[in-house]
This record gives structure tokens, C-alpha cells and sequence, in this order.
């Protein structure tokens, strides 16, 4: 069995960053140029990319829209993006661009039948972001915690055709504290849809265990923080994700 690994690409005024526990006021600064980071990912053996724009999340519409095209210019590979598309002419226009996957957060929440109306008419390329706070769904940038809980989430989009669920432990991204693996296969289980790990991957550990857990229902890990920090080689990361560990 195997995981795809998407090495992340997170955007605050048009530089990479990497928030701590969402916190936009906890950011730290990785890199000026997100092509030149995109282009290293491709040259590590990256196939598949995962690229938020954090202000338009915040803002609910595209922000750092042009640092997201110079992005998909330079990555030859798949390149999911998240953050402020929240309406049909942005999903269209960001496919229309070359970007493979569009991830809805908000509007998932908010508008659900956005998410059934495109995902039906676009098949493979709707993924709902799945974001929890202690269990609970967070929204807006994960400024704002709902009542309703992951699981209940999905369930609403069981049979509208969504390619994924990116699953994110808010309190453990960006923190390196290892990947909440078991939330992420009891969400896996809860669900026919498949499920991407996402917050806290800390080391190959991780990634080897994630692998392991394949057959459940995960289809990849996100990971940021981990590979800039340098406690995680992508190389490796991909190679074991491909069951080489």
C-alpha cells in the first residue's frame, strides 16, 4: 500500500510561511519566492503539491492570487489548493488555471450544497477540508469553532462525490508533535470517502505509520513545517510513503 505526500506551500502576503496552531499572528517566514519552493519540491521528486492561500482564508476570496499561478506554472505535478474559494466562478477559475483540486473549508459548512453542485459536475476535483478544533469543526481561517463534529461533517457529504477529506488537527499544526493518526483512521472508518492526514507531522515515523494505515481509508499526509525545520526529508518521506520504509 501506499500514501501520496503532499509537501506544503502556505501563503501569507505573497511569502511561504507556516502558522502554529492556525494563529496568523504565529507565523513564521520560510521563503520570498513560493515558485522557487514549488520547483525544489518537484526537484525532491514531489508529484502532488498542497498550497493554502491563508489571507484568502481569512478574507474569504483570493488574495495571494498571483503567487498562487506563478506556483502552478512552475510545479510540474498536481497541485491542490485551499483557502477563501468559496464560491462556483472561483473553483471554475482556479481549475481553469492548471490547479487540479480545489479544498472548501468554510463554504463547506455554510453552503454545502456548493460543494454537492460542484462536486457533482466536477468529479475528482472537489476536496473538503475537515478542520477540528478538540473534535469540533473550525471555520474562517479556524478563527470560529462550530458545534458540529468531524465525523458529522463528512457525513453530510457522503454521497455528493467528493474526491477527499483533508482531515486537520488545528491544535497540532504547525507544532510538530506528531500527526493525531488516530483521529484521522476513526475519521477514515466513519466515511467511505478517502482521507488526507494533515497537522503536527513531525518526523518518518509519521509517515510510516500513515502508510501502514492505507487500507483504512487515508490516501495521503500533508506536511509543511517538518521539511523546512529539517526533521523530515522529502525524499525519504516520499519513499517511504510508497511503501519503502
Amino acid at each position: 500500500m501506499s500514501i501520496t505526500v503532499f509537501p506544503a506551500i502556505d501563503l501569507k502576503g505573497g511569502k511561504v510561511v507556516r502558522l502554529a496552531e492556525g494563529d496568523m499572528d504565529r507565523a513564521t517566514v520560510y521563503g520570498d519566492d513560493p515558485a522557487a519552493q514549488a520547483a525544489a519540491f518537484a526537484e525532491a521528486g514531489a508529484t502532488h503539491l498542497h498550497v493554502v492561500d491563508l489571507d484568502g482564508a481569512f478574507a474569504g476570496e483570493s488574495v495571494n492570487g498571483g503567487a498562487v499561478e506563478r506556483i502552478v506554472r512552475s510545479f510540474p505535478g498536481k497541485v491542490q489548493l485551499g483557502g477563501g474559494i468559496r464560491t462556483r466562478a472561483n473553483i471554475d477559475r482556479w481549475l481553469e488555471l492548471g490547479v487540479s483540486r480545489v479544498v472548501i473549508g468554510t463554504a463547506a459548512l455554510e453552503n454545502p450544497d456548493l460543494v454537492r453542485e460542484a462536486a457533482g459536475a466536477l468529479p475528482g476535483h472537489i476536496v473538503v477540508a475537515v478542520d477540528a478544533k478538540d473534535g469540533m469543526v473550525a471555520t474562517r481561517g479556524w478563527a470560529e469553532v462550530s458545534d458540529l463534529t468531524a465525523a458529522d461533517l463528512a457525513k453530510r457529504f457522503a454521497d455528493a462525490g467528493v474526491a477527499a477529506l483533508l482531515f486537520t488537527d488545528v491544535g497540532r499544526d504547525g507544532m510538530m508533535k506528531g500527526c493525531n493518526i488516530h483521529a484521522t483512521i476513526a475519521l477514515a472508518r466513519a466515511t467511505s470517502m478517502p482521507v488526507i492526514a494533515s497537522g503536527g507531522v513531525k518526523d518518518l515515523a509519521d509517515i510510516a505509520e500513515l502508510t501502514r494505515a492505507a487500507s483504512e481509508g487515508i490516501e495521503g499526509v500533508i506536511t509543511g513545517r517538518a521539511i523546512y525545520d529539517g526533521t523530515l526529508n522529502l525524499a525519504s518521506a516520499l519513499k517511504v510513503a510508497r511503501g519503502g520504509w
